[in-house]
């Protein structure tokens, strides 16, 4: 197998508000070079950084009620505690470690904000939202919520007491993740020691890149991807490695490229104009269902 290299490595941007309470870094579509299209199935990524939130006990913050519909939602927490709830009946509270999967589909209304617990203590908060672009043929499927706890989620050693690897999607050495998805595609959360070594093998044209939530690696031995840093790897190669140079903890997302049309407009992602339109108009007239504000 040849070896998958590094084709760009992007710096996060400033960060922006999302609602009150999710200070993130864009790196999915605002990245340069990565637009929707280049890691499709991956449509968005939206990184919050460790950032110290004081105490609001009288007011969540977060982000009110709003629709979506097309495509999959994935929080991964890693610092703080997010609560959820959703038109289809979904919700509930992930903290460290923990995967919220909801699957808006035809469309359902959503809420997320600092879980009552953490809104009264405060506290760091850093978290990874993805959006998951759905194929035509699923985008009018009926929604549906997973909530993952990390006991869930499966682990595998890395050789040598190199750390551990999380499969929240696809597989591992053999290993299934703890997800379900609609089209191929791997989530691994790479935890690794000071010169914990691991690597990882998917198919030439899979869109594959990697967020450092901690910590700074090398991949292949000679390209450093430091803190907060997203590295895109080429649609070339089968294999790649990943040295931590400290403790460190790594988000890698490899999926197979839908290849299909896409057309997004704010929380609406289908595969025509005339399909967004319709969204609108389905909206508007009550068909996402109901959640009080």
């Amino acid at each position: 197998m040849s070896v998958k290299q590094v084709e760009m490595v992007l710096a996060p941007r400033e960060p922006h508000y999302v609602g009150d309470g999710f200070r993130v870094h864009n790196f999915i579509p605002s990245g340069y070079g990565l637009t929707i299209q280049r890691m499709d199935p991956f449509i968005f990524l939206d990184y919050a950084s460790k950032f110290h939130f004081t105490p609001s006990p009288s007011k969540a913050k977060g982000v009110g009620v709003h629709p979506h519909r097309g495509f999959e939602t994935v929080t991964i927490a890693y610092q703080g505690s997010i609560a959820h709830h959703d038109s289809g009946g979904g919700g509930g509270v992930i903290s460290k470690g923990d995967v919220q999967w909801m699957t808006a589909a035809s469309g359902v209304l959503h809420k997320e904000y600092h879980s009552e617990e953490f809104s009264k203590t405060g506290g760091d908060f850093q978290m990874v939202q993805l959006w998951v672009n759905l194929p035509a043929k699923d985008k009018m499927s009926t929604p549906k919520y997973q909530a993952i706890s990390n006991a869930q989620i499966p682990k595998i050693k890395v050789p040598n007491n190199g750390g551990e690897v999380e499969v929240i999607a696809g597989n591992y050495e053999g290993h299934t993740g703890a997800a379900s998805t609609f089209s191929p595609i791997h989530m691994l959360n790479v935890k690794l020691n000071k010169e914990g070594e691991a690597s990882f093998t998917f198919p030439p044209n899979f869109n594959t890149g990697l967020l450092v939530i901690e910590g700074s690696v090398m991949v292949n031995g000679i390209e450093a991807v430091l803190l907060d840093h997203f590295a895109l790897l080429a649609n070339a190669g089968e294999i790649f490695t990943v040295k931590a140079t400290e403790d460190s903890i790594v988000l890698i997302l490899s999926g197979d490229p839908l290849n299909e049309p896409i057309a997004s407009h704010g929380p609406f992602v289908m595969n025509t104009r005339q399909e967004i339109m319709q969204a609108f108009e389905d909206y508007e007239q009550g068909k996402f269902g109901v959640l009080e504000a």
